[in-house]
């Protein structure tokens, strides 16, 4: 074997010795090493051992149970289905109200004409009781 592909091969190694070096430290800073831990002790201490060790172990690092998990993905699936629900009618509304807008604004305008009359007539009422 050339002696390149031997350094190549050792300096490769090195890497991914660093980076998982780089990642246990990570996982031992952040606390996750200490919490699993914990965790699996509790799980090994137990005299009854649970029919899921999976749902033990969320359950001890606080996450749903699997039975809780699909209730929520339910409820989330129903949400969603009202929210495009209401978006559609929003749409709808909101297409019918532009409608009424352009059709008000192509009407023509006859409150002008007839509170001008109302004045007029005001006018002539108001002349009539006051002329002696």
């Amino acid at each position: 074997m050339p002696l390149i592909l031997c350094l190549s091969i050792s300096l490769h190694g090195q890497e991914k010795e660093a980076k998982k070096e780089a990642f246990r430290k990570y996982l031992e800073s952040s606390g996750v090493v200490d919490s699993l831990t914990k965790v699996l002790v509790a799980l090994y201490e137990q005299n009854d051992k649970p029919s899921s060790a999976i749902e033990f172990i969320q359950q001890k690092l606080g996450g749903p149970t699997v039975t809780e998990y699909e209730k929520l993905q339910a409820e989330l699936s129903d949400l969603q289905m009202k929210y495009e629900d209401l978006l559609e009618s929003h749409k709808k509304t909101c297409k019918e109200l532009e409608q009424l807008k352009i059709s008000h604004s192509n009407e023509p305008t006859t409150g002008a004409s007839e509170e001008e009359g109302r004045k007029d007539g005001l006018e002539h009422d108001k002349e009539r009781i006051t002329a002696p």
